[in-house]
């Protein structure tokens, strides 16, 4: 309709194609412009010249067997030319949710989708085939979605509405809790006070820091508003005496990893009934030290990357999918759960939370410029903030990765993904409370 040089390409593949399939060619035959080929064998595939942009709508999201024969050669010759590829709906040769390993699939530039994401755009081993994700919106009935089962669901805008509390006129400091933090040891109290700013910016009432004696002074004059505990010796925390008195309590960014941190870790989850927020050191000992794992209270919220996941309870096995991929995690992610009877929040890009309920939530905020030292750190931090806040388990852990990845994108337009630090994420976490309740 614009003028543009087009040549359409027909897999033939033996199937006539849906009735649509054909209505749509009878449309495009009164074109006269359009050049329109048919392949039945690998001689009859397009010359292509560099620059030139190919649509590749050969598949949808139906696909549930590897391609093969001449799509698969095709989709080879199509990833080999020197052109744009732009995918319609999902790169043809990609399951929409089952990993792909091993597959031959379309490498996209841009993937234009339909609707509502597809489950394979949130897994970084389909970085490449998927490049650049764009949702159109098709016209669906907005009560079109009350009536699909979903196992999983993206962390928007809608859900955090229906999470996040505003603050009552009449509040006062004891409303929002008292938060506790057993945080840092000798060279690592920075990220002690990363996850003490972000507990206090995240809007608990009141924050007392547990930290060796070494970080006493570092802690009193980096975050004054805190209070402040020496709990063991010169260079590491000990004990944690008293840490039941608290709403909240997160344990284990920068306390390093030995048998004082052993025994205060195992001492912590003793005392106190209430959730805990599990983090960085403390994660690494619980792997190992799986005998604490009947220690920890229920819905405490552990916060592992992928590393310390594996650590923790091995990689992913699953008789349908290769070791270590991405699907076979997520379905390890929810088992422990359940099992642990606790939320486990596994952080990467689209960070994926599995609770000991039936499926799980994807998060849609963030970008790379956080995959930088210490951003763990301020999400513990936030985690702490919003359980001493009354927010239950599973509730702190959607809001706060979502505040945690909205301010991360404020401070990248900022500073750019390349120059921000964590410090910036705290820093902007007051706009994207702002952001969230519509200011």
């Amino acid at each position: 309709e614009r003028k543009f040089s087009v040549s359409v390409y027909v897999l033939e593949t033996g199937n006539k194609g849906t009735a649509d399939f054909k209505t749509n060619l009878q449309r495009l035959q009164s074109y006269k412009a359009v050049v329109i080929e048919h392949i039945s064998s690998e001689k009859d595939f397009a010359k292509t010249n560099s620059g030139e942009i190919i649509i590749d709508a050969l598949l949808g999201s139906g696909l549930n067997r590897p391609l093969e024969g001449l799509t698969s050669k095709l989709v080879s010759h199509i990833n080999h030319s020197d052109c744009e590829i732009i995918s319609i709906d999902i790169p043809s040769g990609l399951y929409v949710d089952s990993s792909s390993k091993a597959n031959t699939v379309i490498h996209a530039k841009h993937t234009l989708s339909f609707q509502c994401f597809k489950m394979a755009f949130l897994f970084p081993e389909n970085a490449t085939a998927i490049g650049k994700v764009h949702i159109l919106d098709i016209g669906l009935h907005p009560r079109f979605y009350e009536n699909v089962f979903s196992r999983y669901q993206l962390i928007e805008a809608t859900l955090i509405k229906n999470i996040y509390q505003p603050r009552d006129l009449f509040a006062h400091k004891g409303t929002f809790g008292h938060a506790a933090i057993v945080a840092g040891s000798t060279g690592m109290m920075g990220a002690a006070t990363l996850c003490a700013k972000a507990s206090l910016r995240s809007g608990a009432g009141k924050l007392t820091c547990y930290v060796p004696k070494t970080g006493y002074e570092i802690m009193q004059t980096s975050v004054p508003e805190a209070m402040s505990r020496i709990s063991g010796t010169k260079d590491y925390i000990e004990w944690a005496d008293g840490i039941s008195e608290f709403d909240s309590v997160a344990i284990g960014p920068g306390i390093g990893i030995n048998e004082y941190t052993t025994g205060l870790l195992k001492s912590v989850l003793q005392q106190t009934k209430k959730p805990v927020v599990i983090d960085a050191d403390a994660l690494n000992i619980l792997a190992s030290n799986h005998s604490l794992f009947q220690d920890i209270p229920p819905y405490s919220i552990l916060t592992p990357h992928k590393k310390e996941f594996e650590r923790l309870f091995g990689k992913s096995e699953n008789a349908c999918l290769p070791d270590r991929q991405d699907f076979g995690q997520v379905k390890l992610v929810e088992q422990k759960a359940k099992e642990l009877n606790v939320v486990i929040i596994l952080k990467g890009h689209y960070s994926f939370i599995a609770t000991p309920q039936e499926g799980g939530y994807f998060n849609s905020t963030g970008n790379a410029g956080m995959a930088t030292g210490g951003s763990g750190d301020v999400l513990t931090g936030i985690l702490a903030g919003l359980l001493a806040q009354k927010y239950s388990s599973v509730e702190a852990a959607i809001l706060g990765v979502y505040l945690h990845g909205v301010a991360g994108d404020l401070a990248a337009e900022k500073f750019s993904e390349e120059a921000m630090v964590a410090g910036d994420i705290v820093d902007y976490l007051g706009n994207a409370f702002k952001k969230i309740s519509g200011e």
